[in-house]
């Protein structure tokens, strides 16, 4: 037993030959409070405890954060992706409707334009025919039922 602690022994000043000539260990054992601390051992034992035991619940805290940070970034990712999709799935049907509204109202006014042309058209040309009945001395009860098509020049009234 006394070989193996001697030999502990000098792993463990081996170790702390090593600590003590680290040059970080060095500069910082030779600052204010690097020489603090030497003339305490009792407030660097506190120091060196309240270290050791916070690092578990620092380590538990920034793991918490960062998870939560990818979290949310994923989250806004992801809810801007589903906000984007019913944007445009919202944006396709309006556009839908208004495309069946026009054709609606395309029909509409095509089918006013048709009619009322026709009303023009069947208003007017008994007017003419009468007139030229008139002139021609034919009566209105004679006469060919009107035309509805002006253009078609070709059609004779008695």
């Amino acid at each position: 037993m006394s070989k193996e602690m001697q030999e502990l022994q000098k792993q463990w000043h081996f170790m702390m030959q090593t600590i003590h000539t680290n040059s970080n260990v060095v500069s910082f054992m030779n600052s204010r409070v690097g020489q603090y601390l030497d003339d305490h051992p009792f407030v660097a034992l506190s120091l060196l405890v309240f270290i050791a035991v916070s690092a578990i619940p620092v380590a538990v805290f920034l793991i918490f954060v960062i998870s939560t940070t990818i979290v949310a970034c994923m989250g806004v990712v992801v809810l801007e992706g589903v906000v984007i999709s019913v944007g445009g799935i919202a944006l396709l049907c309006v556009l839908c409707g208004l495309g069946v509204l026009s054709l609606a109202v395309s029909g509409v006014l095509s089918i006013c334009y048709i009619a009322l042309s026709t009303l023009i058209n069947y208003w007017h040309t008994p007017n003419s025919l009468v007139k030229k009945q008139e002139a021609n001395g034919n009566s209105l009860l004679q006469s060919s039922p009107p035309v509805l098509d002006p253009s078609n020049k070709n059609t004779k009234s008695e």
